[in-house]
């Protein structure tokens, strides 16, 4: 199985702001599925297109799978049975080593951004 140094994850900034004073974080989807959704960065335009279009306020937090202290397991998506990383606990906000803000285009779709 390959595995990706680099994940990324998207969230919204002021989500993101309350976790890094919290010292964690945790996706709004943690509690009712158990795991925080990643991607790889060939994924994560895809996705955001798909589960994020036209919306605002959202960053992109590049993080380093080797620091995360909770265990990560490549699943196969429903969808197109394709692998993501999903983490199976809080995140620490210490393996997180970028936050990019992440806004769409005019057309309201997303562009990997220069940075990852």
């Amino acid at each position: 199985m390959l595995i990706i140094d680099t994940i990324l994850h998207i969230t919204k900034r002021k989500q993101w702001e309350q976790a890094k004073f919290a010292g964690i974080y945790q996706s709004e989807s943690f509690e009712s599925e158990g795991f925080i959704h990643c991607s790889t960065p060939q994924q994560i335009t895809r996705v955001a297109n798909y589960l994020f279009a036209n919306q605002t306020g959202l960053v992109l937090l590049v993080i380093d799978a080797e620091k995360v202290t909770a265990e990560i397991r490549y699943e196969t998506a429903e969808v197109d049975g394709e692998l993501f990383p999903h983490i199976y606990g809080a995140l620490n906000i210490d393996a997180v080593f970028k936050v990019i803000d992440f806004e769409p285009n005019q057309d309201g779709l997303f562009q990997l951004p220069k940075e990852v």
